[in-house]
């Protein structure tokens, strides 16, 4: 296996393991949107996308890590979709 076929190999695992936390806990995407409601009502800073991660991390089984540089690529995905989530629910009102 070549580099980048083990690189996609482990981010399909972590997703896998982070849609399955999710289908355990179906409360965490309700949480996760409330949270990234009410911290992107600032505008989608690098600091408003951390407190998201810090209060996802802080109220539900997902854990994000602090520092941005420490996050895997399921974590930069679930935060980016959350962001578009919300910016398109916004983009409606």
């Amino acid at each position: 296996m070549s580099g980048s076929e083990i690189q996609k190999t482990r981010i399909i695992n972590e997703l896998r393991g982070f849609i399955r936390k999710l289908l355990q806990d179906p409360k965490i995407l309700e949480q996760s949107l409330a949270i990234a409601r009410e911290q992107l009502t600032e505008g989608n800073s690098p600091a408003a996308m951390a407190r998201i991660a810090n209060e996802i991390s802080d109220t539900t089984s997902v854990h994000i890590p602090e520092d941005p540089a420490e996050h895997s690529e399921a974590d930069k995905l679930f935060l980016e979709l959350l962001r578009e989530v919300v910016q398109e629910e916004q983009a409606l009102y």
